[in-house]
């Protein structure tokens, strides 16, 4: 996936989560990418998952109930 234009991540408490919320999001069929945390939304070490904003809605109802977030963040 192309950086692109409009896009928000999921930040995870820890990788375990982030790799549970890509497998949820893969069997979704959703456009996402693994990165690791820009630097300037947060210094702690770790990965989150970038998506295009227009499917925040579907992101937020696959890994409801399913995955510990800890926030999503606009990125682009």
């Amino acid at each position: 996936m192309n950086q692109p234009e409009d896009c928000d991540v999921v930040l995870f408490h820890s990788v375990t989560h982030a790799m549970k919320a890509e497998k949820l999001l893969k069997a979704a069929g959703l456009t996402f990418k693994l990165i690791p945390v820009p630097k300037h939304i947060s210094s702690d070490c770790g990965i989150c998952l970038r998506f295009p904003r227009e499917q925040q809605a579907a992101v937020v109802a696959t890994l409801k109930n399913q995955v510990d977030i800890r926030e999503i963040r606009h990125f682009c």
